[in-house]
């Protein structure tokens, strides 16, 4: 069965209330310009990015009937006034930034306050106006977005004693996607990451909404002991995740997710966009509506295609 496409329209720059937060909270959305009903993804960016990257997603996603919202977060280099930094220099700006300790935390709160105010977002949009089906709800995020949409999803963030954390998930959520996830904390973490990133001590037993997890066995993080098998662990050691996508030679940018031609892409492969563009959009709508054959439809065609980008396990 062939998916339905249908044309798109976007619209920046919409500012929601966000009493207390550091810059006005913005969202950028993408949606199909024809349709009712429509399922929504919220998509949290890596670090240092912003509501106006990882166009190959969201276009893509929308063209195929999902109203993808993007928040712009604290951490976005726009913000930090270096929008053409290198990741470097954005990172020391970053740890410099007094409040960048809680910038996770605050991720989530922007991406709950987000879901609390679509009204506001379908009003300020002719043509998205009512038509978001609010029991289609799903999240997606890439590395950073990863954290913060897993945090939505069920997993803990674990204080320096190892106790668990309180639980920052959102029942609304029914499915998500993680891109470059990180894996668990304790002693796979990095003498850098334990010095300079403690919300890395992350746990997934809790994560039991379903959820598709795409990796890179390529992808090394000066974060982690381990190697690629890290950002794999979200599938492994979680309940909810059911679905594991490793791409062949796949490094953290998976073949350029973040943009046309983006500069931080070390891995460039339009092939690998598209299987993550494919499959994502296809575990989405089976997992939203499970009457939809498009997971097993992407999965089959994965299996007949003479490629070996990348492999498909389920739980």
């Amino acid at each position: 069965m062939k998916t339905q496409t249908f044309d798109i329209l976007t619209t920046n720059a919409i500012t929601l209330e966000a009493p207390g937060r550091e810059h006005p909270l913005e969202v950028r959305v993408t949606g199909p310009v024809n349709g009712h009903e429509l399922p929504l993804i919220l998509f949290a960016h890596g670090f240092g990015s912003s509501a106006f990257g990882y166009d190959p997603l969201a276009q893509y996603w929308a063209a195929r009937g999902f109203v993808v919202i993007q928040p712009t977060f604290l951490d976005s280099k726009t913000l930090l006034g270096i929008p053409d930094a290198s990741h470097q220099d954005a990172l020391n700006a970053y740890l410099a930034n007094p409040t960048s300790s809680m910038i996770w935390r605050q991720r989530v709160t922007d991406m709950k306050l987000v879901l609390d105010q679509l009204k506001t977002i379908e009003a300020a949009i002719t043509g998205i106006d009512l038509r978001i089906d609010r029991n289609k709800i799903s999240a997606a995020g890439h590395s950073f977005g990863a954290h913060t949409v897993g945090l939505l999803l069920g997993a803990r963030v674990s204080s320096p004693d190892g106790s668990s954390a309180e639980d920052l998930g959102d029942q609304r959520i029914k499915a998500g996607v993680l891109l470059s996830a990180g894996g668990r904390g304790g002693d796979a973490l990095s003498e850098f990451a334990k010095n300079h990133f403690p919300y890395l001590n992350q746990r997934y037993e809790k994560l039991a909404t379903p959820t598709f997890v795409v990796a890179g066995d390529n992808d090394h993080s000066p974060l982690t002991v381990l190697g690629p098998e890290w950002f794999t662990e979200a599938y492994h050691l979680s309940p909810g995740a059911d679905a594991l996508l490793t791409l062949k030679g796949g490094e953290h940018m998976l073949g350029g997710i973040t943009g046309y031609g983006a500069q931080e892409t070390t891995d460039e492969n339009p092939e690998r966009v598209s299987l993550v563009q494919k499959m994502s959009c296809a575990y989405l709508r089976t997992a939203l509506y499970h009457q939809d054959s498009a997971w097993t439809e992407a999965q089959k065609e994965l299996a007949e295609s003479m490629t070996n980008i990348g492999t498909v396990v389920e739980k």
